[in-house]
């Protein structure tokens, strides 16, 4: 980006003092509606300047040209956004300090219909790189907004890739009872929920009480009516919750007492594949909402792991998740648990065949790390292998943003007992930890492309994996 210098500045603060002072103003805006309205001043050549949708405007008959002055309404914009981005298109200045993630969306939506493109890009990564505390704060009510608005689309993706990962954002929000059905079937349906079935079959039965404030919450007092109305309730839900993964004491105690909201053919054959050993149910077609794969780590979950996995395998299709997952990784070393020095690393990890590192940079959502296909040592030595990588998860929630580089095949890795995992070799190696988590990459060594890893940054916690490949059966 090219550094504003003192004339810049100079010419944007008074474009700035014009935007206040409003001075010769030729545009009256009636921005919002009812009690929330307010009419704003402007100047139409600042505005056609700025933005191809106001040229558009000033150009047709969208806005009215009475005595000189342009007349505009824009009631589906809130007077408090329209004057932050007005005050954007005077002098490059946006207002941030908004802690409602709500009306950050609904910034973002106004700037899209007004056809700001690079700002949309800004806000949309600002977003993006907060979204786990816009989410907290009010996870329904950002739901029905990134569902429902097309210019939210990117976001969405995220937001539902977040709750996947850590669903109890959503299922404990103290407004999730008043999630719409739309947007609970699209919850329910995503393949990685992060959450037991019997879990999931709990929050849908709060969820379907709740719809019915008429509803005894006890019940061993319902009616035959009770039973036909909550199922109509929650017959749309029904095929969505793996009733073959719960366990048949949890089947027992939590879903029985409201088994009669289920079809007699699904409660015989349930019965039948918990009684009868080696029952093959024809009903039970649903493949698991999440594949039964331990992964120990505070880090990351399967879904990383199975990327990485592809990584090892440098299986093209990145991005597509897989259920199976070829290797066992298991937890060598955590930075949080075992201590940050190099010493308790190299303990922890050396001559333990092929491992996978995995780092949290602190205070972001990034992660980095790599794969050493060989071993660690405190030899003071590289080793070479084309095998090797180091990747980059520009956020952790957000699984297209990952980047991989592999090993040119000279000095690929290195053990220094002064030192964590090296990637890289030479006078400056690539990617490597030093003492107290703080980290550093060389962009200009050689050994790996360059696939955006800061320079040096400390981390939150880093991880080590054993990779060991699993025997085929």
């Amino acid at each position: 980006m090219e550094k504003t210098n003192p004339t810049h500045l100079e010419i944007l603060n008074k474009f700035e003092s014009l935007f206040e002072s409003k001075e010769n103003y030729d545009v009256i805006l009636q921005i919002g509606e009812e009690e929330n309205s307010k009419e704003i001043y402007a100047h139409s050549l600042v505005l056609c300047c700025q933005s191809d949708y106001f040229r558009a405007a000033f150009s047709s008959n969208w806005a009215e040209k009475k005595d000189g002055k342009y007349f505009f309404k824009k009631p589906n914009i809130s007077p408090y956004i329209f004057e932050n981005i007005l005050r954007y298109l005077y002098c490059g200045k946006i207002d941030l300090n908004i802690d409602n993630g709500l009306n950050i969306l609904k910034l973002l939506i106004a700037i899209d219909e007004l056809g700001l493109y690079t700002l949309y890009e800004n806000i949309k990564n600002y977003l993006i790189d907060n979204q786990k505390e816009f989410l907290q704060n009010d996870p329904v009510e950002i739901l029905k907004m990134v569902c429902n608005d097309e210019a939210l689309n990117d976001i969405r993706e995220i937001y539902l890739e977040m709750i996947s990962f850590e669903p109890k954002i959503l299922f404990n929000s103290v407004k999730f009872n008043d999630l719409p059905a739309s947007l609970l079937e699209i919850i329910l349906k995503v393949d990685i929920l992060n959450l037991d079935e019997i879990e999931i079959w709990e929050y849908l039965i709060k969820w379907g009480l709740s719809q019915e404030p008429t509803f005894n919450q006890d019940v061993s007092n319902w009616n035959q009516e009770n039973f036909n109305q909550f199922q109509g309730i929650l017959s749309e839900f029904i095929p969505l919750i793996k009733f073959y993964e719960i366990s048949s004491q949890d089947y027992i105690n939590k879903v029985k007492p409201y088994e009669e909201i289920l079809s007699k053919e699904l409660r015989d054959d349930i019965l039948k594949f918990y009684m009868v050993p080696g029952y093959k149910s024809i009903l039970n077609t649903c493949t698991p909402r999440y594949p039964r794969y331990y992964i120990d780590s505070v880090l990351i979950n399967q879904k990383h792991m199975a990327l990485l996995a592809s990584w090892i395998d440098r299986k093209e299709e990145n991005s597509r998740y897989s259920s199976v997952i070829p290797y066992e990784f298991n937890l060598l070393y955590r930075s949080s648990r075992d201590g940050n020095k190099p010493m308790a690393f190299h303990k922890k990890c050396d001559d333990k065949g092929a491992t996978i590192v995995v780092a949290k940079l602190l205070h972001s959502d990034q992660i980095i790390g790599g794969y050493n296909p060989l071993f660690w040592d405190s030899s003071s030595k590289h080793r070479s292998t084309y095998d090797s990588f180091i990747y980059l998860f520009e956020n952790k929630f957000k699984f297209r943003s990952a980047k991989v580089g592999y090993s040119n095949g000279v000095d690929s890795v290195g053990g220094f007992p002064s030192n964590g995992p090296v990637f890289g070799g030479g006078n400056n190696c690539h990617l490597n930890c030093r003492e107290n988590n703080t980290w550093y990459c060389n962009a200009n060594n050689d050994k790996y492309p360059k696939i955006g890893i800061p320079g040096v940054f400390e981390v939150h916690d880093y991880e080590v994996f054993q990779v060991i490949k699993k025997q085929s059966t």
